[in-house]
């Protein structure tokens, strides 16, 4: 798995990339087929945004949180992502789960 963390109008500090490594674990308990995540984090003002973008197998999910704290909005981020991963994870195994492999499906003139 890649990990690019970016800033606009911030610098990445040692404790800011390590915070998000740890918060960014908790995708990897859940889904292990993740391909790359991009984190950007961006400072306008008072509003402190981060967004990221999960490349899986199939699928790209976006994510965006906003807060007046940087690590706040981080929290808010890792929520939502390990939301959207867990939902895109039932999904998909579902499908293989009730629909068996080729082997155990049945064809339409054994009936």
């Amino acid at each position: 798995m890649n990990l690019t963390i970016t800033g606009h109008h911030l610098e990445i500090t040692p404790a800011i990339r390590d915070y998000v490594l740890s918060k960014i674990d908790r995708i990897k308990r859940h889904f292990d087929h993740v391909i790359d995540i991009t984190v950007i984090m961006t400072v306008e003002k008072l509003n402190h945004s981060v967004e990221a973008n999960v490349h899986l197998s199939g699928k790209d999910i976006f994510v965006q949180a906003e807060d007046a704290d940087m690590y706040a909005a981080i929290d808010c981020l890792a929520d939502k992502l390990d939301r959207q991963i867990v939902k895109y994870k039932e999904k998909h195994s579902q499908s293989h789960q009730t629909n068996g492999g080729l082997k155990h499906q049945m064809v339409a003139n054994e009936e």
